[in-house]
């Protein structure tokens, strides 16, 4: 059987900054070619949709899986899948992901029949029973776990046992030197653990891995490392090194073996705080860059997004990172009620720290709680716009100078850290880069204003909606800890879901409040 993996194109931020290796789609073939599968993977980040269709017609297919990670490309992934199938009718199109996990039934009535299934949940897990099905009984697919047709769908998707039994293809990626993120170019990518224990507002990640969290082992980790060809590595865990015992075991079995990498990490505050000396050595290892999601400069909009950390431990955490002599990413949420003065405030605030700050647009994704307790009504259901670089929620402000303050206030981050600035702070970097060959990053110091831009952002709002969302519910009346599981793709197994020690666990509890001790 012949088994294709494809990633759809790129969204507007990962056009000026970053452009990841699809690792999720890489597991997903590696595990189709494990199964048996005569495997193949096209990434349309990197390539264009006619290089998709000239494989489909001389190849041919037999299964052919569509990555579906971003709410964004929903519209492009539903038109693959029709351009697919018109092109070879008999192949079994299957769409999967974190997005696609919220959606099923969405997708396959926008498919008319052109999608043949949605695989919610870990891909690992589901596909060899699926495959399995497609081969032997394909006019029962839709009883196999996490897999949604138009005539059903089976039991709730399971975990992958063993995250130490999987591994990405990487072999399958053809231009491996299109991938960067800042100035790690080429940049790979690699997961330790995966899951998130908290449970913040905005954020679907513990709704899909229903509050679980599993780590690699360390032997695992140092094995996938030094596979890795790329001197640039982004290390995908939604939180890094929560638990210090962990994260020092790899950092020194990787200090054995003489691994020489730089990394990128993403982490809390209250982590950092914690684990102090973790993230000292993974400075010794090559820990280039850090990101922090602070989320907000002031204690009430840390109390939106529930984030349950004080403001002013935040303020330490990013001394502690300075202190690192690295280069730190942080993230605040715009929300769509903020007016010309809050920006304002914002803007100062960026020019006064050192910091790559990064402003997204608050913005209800289907499978966070503020899907379905936002009260405030969506102003749009084009999935395009559902980018964090779109006010999907109505604008104080009229929505044009909402565009000009939130693009101005972006500039002052792109002005200090890209462009000439970049050239002048970084030379010596970026001569290494350009010497070996790569030019992703240089090439993009200048795209800024081609891609942020009031305008086009207010012209993304006036194009037709091909395809629109179901809008979202009210929640039922329900609140809390039962709202929080009517979102779970893989139903909470508690405590034992979580592969933490019991002073972490301790941690995360408190992090997240006392009355949320007891929940799932």
């Amino acid at each position: 059987m012949k088994f294709l993996a494809v990633h759809p194109s790129p969204l507007m931020y990962t056009k000026v900054f970053l452009r990841l290796e699809p690792l999720g789609l890489e597991l997903i073939a590696e595990t189709a070619r494990r199964y048996g599968c005569e495997t193949q993977l096209i990434d349309l980040q990197v390539e264009p949709a006619p290089a998709l269709f000239r494989l489909v017609e001389a190849w041919r297919p037999d299964v052919i899986a569509i990555s579906l990670n971003y709410l964004a490309n929903v519209p492009e992934v539903v038109d693959l899948a029709k351009a697919c199938k018109q092109r070879l009718p008999q192949a079994f199109i299957v769409v999967g992901g974190h997005s696609a996990s919220f959606i099923a039934d969405e997708l396959l009535e926008h498919g008319e029949e052109a999608i043949d299934a949605v695989l919610k949940g870990e891909g690992e897990s589901g596909l060899p029973l699926l495959l399995e099905a497609i081969e032997t009984d394909r006019a029962n697919v839709h009883a196999v776990p996490g897999v949604v047709t138009t005539q059903g769908q089976g039991p709730q998707p399971s975990f992958v046992t063993d995250l130490n039994r999987i591994s990405p293809a990487r072999d399958l990626l053809r231009h491996r030197n299109k991938y960067f993120l800042g100035m790690l170019d080429p940049c790979a990518s690699i997961e330790f653990s995966r899951g998130c224990p908290w449970d913040c507002s905005f954020c679907s990640a513990w709704t899909f891995y229903g509050r679980s969290y599993r780590t690699l082992h360390p032997d695992k980790v140092v094995e996938e490392v030094q596979r890795v060809r790329e001197p640039g590595l982004f290390i995908v865990d939604d939180v890094a090194f929560i638990q210090e015992k962990l994260g020092l075991e790899i950092g020194e079995a990787l200090a054995r073996k003489g691994v020489k990498k730089e990394y990128y990490l993403e982490t809390r505050g209250d982590v950092l705080l914690r684990n102090k000396d973790v993230f000292r050595l993974w400075k010794e290892l090559g820990m280039a860059y850090m990101f922090l999601g602070i989320e907000a400069i002031d204690s009430e909009g840390l109390e939106r997004y529930r984030k349950r950390i004080d403001l002013s431990r935040n303020f330490e955490a990013l001394e502690f990172a300075r202190s690192l002599d690295i280069n730190v990413a942080i993230n605040i949420i715009a929300d769509t009620d903020w007016d010309h003065e809050r920006f304002r405030v914002v803007r100062e605030w960026c020019k006064e720290v050192p910091e790559i700050v990064n402003i997204s647009i608050n913005t209800p994704y289907p499978g966070t709680e503020i899907w379905l307790t936002e009260s405030r009504k969506l102003s749009t259901l084009d999935y395009r716009l559902f980018d964090i670089q779109h006010a999907v929620m109505p604008t104080r402000m009229p929505l044009e100078e909402f565009y000009a303050e939130l693009v101005e206030t972006q500039r002052i981050m792109f002005t200090k850290h890209m462009g000439w600035s970049a050239i002048r702070k970084f030379g010596k970097s970026v001569g290494r880069i350009l010497m070996r060959g790569q030019t992703n990053f240089v090439g993009n110091l200048w795209k800024f204003d081609k891609v942020f831009n009031p305008a086009l952002q207010l012209a993304d709002h006036r194009m037709p909606v091909k395809y629109a969302m179901k809008p979202p519910g009210n929640g039922d009346g329900k609140r809390g800890k039962s709202l929080s599981k009517s979102l779970y793709i893989h139903q909470p197994l508690g405590r034992s879901g979580r592969q933490l020690d019991d002073a972490s666990e301790r941690f995360v509890d408190q992090s997240r409040g006392a009355e949320q001790v007891t929940e799932g």
